[in-house]
């Protein structure tokens, strides 16, 4: 069991590099990086500032997931931020995903 659990793990790290790029390229392809960066703030905030936000809130990627596809004010300043109806419903859970990952 103890193997198994070890080669499990180092599957699932050799995998995360790739797992990383597929989701910024999912955020490019999406035009997030028109306003975020992963770790400074550009018009919206950086996804380390919304990370550490939202760490520990149980309804996070649900709520996130919301906003990028509505849209949404008053989170983080003045700037709303435009809905993106373009984004399918399992493209938001998983760009809210990566976010809160960071």
């Amino acid at each position: 069991m103890i193997k198994r659990t070890a080669i499990i793990a180092a599957l699932l790290a050799a995998a995360a590099p790739g797992i990383a790029s597929a989701n910024m390229e999912l955020a490019k392809s999406k035009n997030c990086l028109a306003c975020h960066a992963v770790d400074t703030k550009m018009v919206g905030p950086s996804y380390k500032e919304v990370a550490a936000k939202y760490k520990g809130d149980a309804s996070a990627v649900s709520k996130m997931a919301t906003k990028i596809q509505k849209g949404g004010s008053g989170a983080w300043g003045p700037i709303p931020m435009p809905p993106h109806p373009n984004v399918s419903d399992a493209e938001a859970q998983t760009l809210a995903k990566w976010v809160l990952s960071q």
